[in-house]
């Protein structure tokens, strides 16, 4: 599922266009992805990410970053096994691509505008 194109409020996912925001695995994608809390990331909003073996987050945190992911999450990731790398989501595409090139079990949480 290589992300072939992003810019504020879209992104091409194996040549499907998306406009809201998303999870991308190896295999799949989590379409309208939304969090109980609009520009902040909690637990609760990565249930899909859980359901899969993921190794490696990347979190997009929207064009101007305004979507913030708090240490102690990342910490509590890190306890469940997840190393997480939180970008602007044009970095972050970057990343998860390059992860996604290496045969890691990645997972991409990206918010596409802001």
């Amino acid at each position: 599922m290589k992300i072939t194109h992003y810019s504020f409020g879209k992104m091409v996912v194996n040549g499907n266009e998306y406009n809201q925001d998303l999870i991308v695995f190896p295999d799949s994608v989590f379409p309208s992805w939304w969090r109980k809390e609009g520009h902040s990331l909690c637990m609760e909003d990565l249930a899909e990410v859980f359901k899969k073996d993921v190794k490696i987050l990347v979190v997009g945190t929207g064009a101007y970053g305004k979507m913030k992911v708090d240490e102690s999450l990342i910490e509590e990731l890190k306890n469940k096994g997840i190393e997480t790398y939180v970008r602007e989501t044009d970095k972050a595409v970057s990343l998860f691509n390059q992860f996604l090139d290496e045969g890691k079990k990645v997972a991409g949480a990206f918010h596409l505008t802001c």
